[in-house]
């Protein structure tokens, strides 16, 4: 058997981490012998997940546009040639049969460098609306691997194929746990349970809503689960203090997250491509507060793609401190909702994403 070489190339969030780990994974398990190198981001967190998980990785010093300070993108132009640079080495050093783009950053130069040098390309589009960087790169993609319908409107169709985005294995288990994931957490199954998730590093809206809604959630009987992110989490336990006895589980970061969904009836989360696709899977009711930080505002996008099928319930950023914490507590209660919810949003679910994405990366390789 042929022994491949692979350069796998984004990051930034874990939303585009964990599905390039799971891709990897995937790719290794099915070819023992495969050569796997991640190219990301200096400085991104891609840095110390990756190697973690068992992959070498080269950083580039690419750096994102600041829509706020324009005058500051001097440097980011040249970190973009810098990173084009280097891009160009790690290629002809590695050699590759293929460069796979999960998103992020690095992406952009790794596969634009890919292309110049005929090295063929693959790309993976998590978010329902196509960023510039992808746009561009699509021209001379092999293919484009996407989670929703209508992605022709951003790229050729005759490229495009559905394959849903990975997640991390331990999640598609994660039924059938809420026992052993509430004991986890120290909470009671006899509770309703609120999961709020902000990411790695926090969502200050998100937890600004919460912190300022206590008294509600301490007097609704129901318990959380709090991710609070890295930014937030010493502002939250200092709120936590006047709540002596409140079923709540706070910490900046969850391990299990596969207990997290497992213990929760209903999440409260930023609408981020890798976290919709979690909830997809394990059915989960959710209510998305999309963050406004982000490029082409793809957050709100995403969210939309389920709010119109009946399958989650949107709170736009600018309202989640008036209406988030109360609009939660009502759904929590309105069991015949949370199954509704729960229904819709299992119909958009797509299985064994990274098995399909690596057909493709193998279909591509063995065109060469």
């Amino acid at each position: 058997m042929k022994s491949y070489k692979v350069i796998i190339s984004g990051g930034g969030t874990g939303g585009h981490i964990f599905p390039a780990i799971s891709i990897a994974n995937t790719l290794k398990k099915r070819f023992p012998d495969i050569d796997i190198l991640f190219v990301g981001a200096e400085d991104r967190m891609e840095m110390s997940k990756v190697p973690a998980a068992g992959y070498p990785i080269v950083g580039l010093p690419v750096k994102g546009f600041d829509r706020a300070h324009l005058f500051k993108n001097m440097e980011v132009v040249s970190c973009l040639l810098k990173s084009l640079g280097r891009a160009k080495k790690t290629l002809r050093d590695f050699r590759p049969d293929i460069a796979v783009g999960v998103g992020g950053y690095a992406s952009g130069p790794t596969l634009w460098m890919a292309s110049s040098l005929g090295i063929p390309t693959l790309i993976q589009e998590q978010n329902s609306y196509a960023g510039v960087t992808n746009k561009l790169l699509a021209k001379k993609a092999g293919r484009i691997c996407v989670a929703y319908e209508g992605m022709e409107k951003f790229f050729p169709k005759e490229k495009i194929v559905i394959t849903g985005n990975p997640v991390r294995q331990d999640l598609e288990e994660a039924s059938g746990k809420r026992e052993e994931a509430l004991r986890f957490f120290g909470l009671s199954p006899e509770k309703k349970t609120l999961l709020v998730v902000g990411g790695s590093l926090g969502a200050r809206t998100i937890n600004h809503s919460v912190q300022g809604d206590l008294d509600k959630l301490f007097a609704s009987g129901i318990q959380v689960i709090w991710q609070t992110g890295r930014y937030y989490h010493d502002e939250a336990l200092t709120h936590l203090k006047a709540y002596h006895g409140m079923p709540v589980w706070c910490s900046d970061f969850i391990t299990r997250m596969d207990y997290a969904y497992a213990a929760s009836d209903l999440v409260i989360s930023r609408a981020g491509a890798g976290s919709i696709s979690e909830l997809c899977i394990l059915k989960k009711p959710v209510i998305l507060v999309p963050s406004p930080n982000v490029a082409e505002d793809h957050q709100t996008k995403n969210a939309m793609a389920l709010v119109n099928q009946n399958a989650a319930l949107m709170i736009k950023d600018s309202e989640a401190k008036e209406k988030l914490v109360g609009t939660a507590l009502s759904l929590i209660q309105d069991d015949a909702r949370l199954a509704s919810l729960s229904e819709n949003i299992h119909k958009m679910a797509h299985f064994h994403s990274a098995e399909q994405i690596v057909d493709e990366i193998v279909r591509i390789i063995e065109r060469k």
